[in-house]
């Protein structure tokens, strides 16, 4: 195994049993290095389940958004990061938007998205929690595992540490 988690090392390392995902995300949160193991919403420009979801316990977990890619409206702000950080979420990876970029740097969690809009999104609460969503040229399987840095993101169905 290797000993260090840069996705750089993990990829040489692990080339032949992980998962690169494409490189449309950019790093918004104070930490950008982070990993774990993936929780997973699927939702569309409504962020009441995310909310949720950083309500509760991280337990070091990278929660994984598939918001269709919509730049129509940000899932993700800085009150919700600041939950995150405080209940322990290692990192959140979103395919959508976020926004309140100065608070997002400012928490001790990692965030990555496809860009950023300042329009709030809708809170009906619809979406799907923990199923495999496909985006970036990868598939998330809740209990896969996560390897994030400035370099990029890579996936692997156990963990690599």
């Amino acid at each position: 195994m290797s000993t260090s988690l840069a996705t750089t090392d993990l990829s040489d390392a692990h080339a032949d049993s992980i998962a690169h995902v494409d490189p449309v995300f950019f790093d918004y949160g104070g930490e950008t290095r982070f990993h774990g193991p993936i929780t997973t919403l699927k939702v569309f420009e409504d962020n009441a389940l995310v909310r949720a979801a950083v309500e509760g316990p991280g337990d070091g977990r990278v929660l994984v958004v598939d918001g269709g890619g919509s730049l129509r409206c940000a899932l993700f702000g800085g009150n919700l990061a600041q939950l995150a950080a405080q209940n322990g979420w290692a990192g959140v990876l979103i395919f959508g938007c976020v926004r309140d970029r100065d608070e997002l740097e400012a928490e001790k969690v990692g965030i990555k998205a496809i860009g950023h809009h300042p329009r709030k999104s809708i809170k009906k609460g619809l979406g799907d929690l923990d199923l495999p969503v496909t985006f970036a040229g990868v598939t998330f399987t809740p209990g896969a595992w996560l390897y994030a840095d400035r370099d990029g993101v890579i996936v692997s169905p156990t963990a690599l540490s």
